[in-house]
């Protein structure tokens, strides 16, 4: 087999990453700007001083700082990695046929493309095709997709991810917003299932329970080729990690993207939980976690964290020097 080239080098040595990901949480700590988000009652009153970063390279070093085991909601961090289960099961080009890739350059739960796009398809990481990719998921009825869905998600993050049934029952009774993007989809023939049964895996991944160690977990896998580092589980195939990264770098950061792009140079994911997954394909995986968002509903310390250990660790996609 002849040899394959790729563009990824390897990870910085030991003790630099090690200073660089300290010096970083201690400089960004002093960042308060932001606020919780108050789309539902559970994240408004999370501890907004909770910051935790951690990165993990591919050969499996782990590397952590401050709050790194605190527990958030996963929320829209989910939606890359559920993405990649269903491009598992339909195949890449099914998939971006049926759920779209490209940003809609709006809010992540905004309803407007649904209703003006072409069978309502928008793109994994915003909340219609989230809900979209979702229905799409294999099992026959709610339970048997939600059996794969959390076996799948459990899988990119080393260990077994648990339902916070606390947080589960809020988001059900307060995700007006998400009824309201979902019977759209209905309307416009874009899901597999029924719209009660998209809503409802939907709410659940939101829902489960994780830290930032298990992002950077989760991240360090879509950047060894679809191999967990830690449990050395093939989560996907290797080949499907190109297109999951693709519409991350596309859409990841809602309409932040560009920006995120722009300073960063990674394809990422940010949740309203206050978690954000960076990616470096080849190199690893950055996990952050802190409550305080932007307008756009992303972390302020998770975005700054990741654009200095881009920029530190010599992560960007973006950049290169004359050897």
């Amino acid at each position: 087999m002849p040899d394959v080239f790729v563009s990824t080098g390897h990870l910085a040595p030991t003790a630099d990453v090690r200073r660089i990901l300290d010096d970083t949480w201690t400089e960004v700590s002093a960042d308060v700007g932001g606020a919780n988000s108050e789309v539902y009652p559970a994240l408004a009153v999370a501890d907004p001083d909770q910051f935790g970063l951690c990165v993990v390279a591919t050969d499996g070093r782990v590397f952590d700082a401050g709050d790194a085991y605190a527990g958030f909601a996963l929320m829209s961090v989910a939606k890359p990695f559920t993405f990649a289960l269903v491009c598992a099961h339909l195949g890449a080009e099914r998939a971006r046929r049926e759920l779209g890739v490209n940003a809609t350059g709006q809010g992540f739960d905004a309803v407007e493309p649904v209703v003006s796009a072409p069978g309502g398809r928008t793109n994994p990481m915003v909340n219609a095709g989230a809900m979209a990719t979702c229905s799409r998921l294999p099992g026959d009825g709610v339970e048997a997709q939600w059996t794969h869905l959390r076996a799948g998600l459990s899988a990119f993050a080393g260990r077994e991810l648990v339902l916070d049934d606390g947080l589960y029952r809020n988001v059900s009774a307060t995700n007006l917003r998400n009824r309201e993007i979902v019977s759209a989809l209905e309307r416009q023939g874009a899901l597999a299932t029924g719209p009660d049964a998209a809503l409802e895996l939907y709410t659940r991944q939101s829902s489960l329970w994780v830290t930032a160690h298990d992002l950077a977990v989760m991240g360090a896998t879509l950047a060894g080729s679809g191999a967990n580092p830690v449990t050395g589980e093939q989560v996907i195939p290797s080949e499907l990690c190109h297109h999951v990264l693709a519409v991350m770098a596309t859409a990841g950061m809602y309409e932040h993207s560009g920006d995120w792009l722009y300073d960063v140079g990674l394809p990422g994911k940010s949740g309203i939980g206050g978690g954000v997954v960076t990616v470096s394909p080849g190199k690893g995986g950055l996990g952050s976690f802190s409550p305080r968002l932007d307008a756009a509903g992303n972390s302020v310390r998770g975005v700054r964290a990741a654009a200095r250990l881009s920029r530190e660790l010599g992560l960007d996609l973006f950049a290169s020097r004359p050897a």
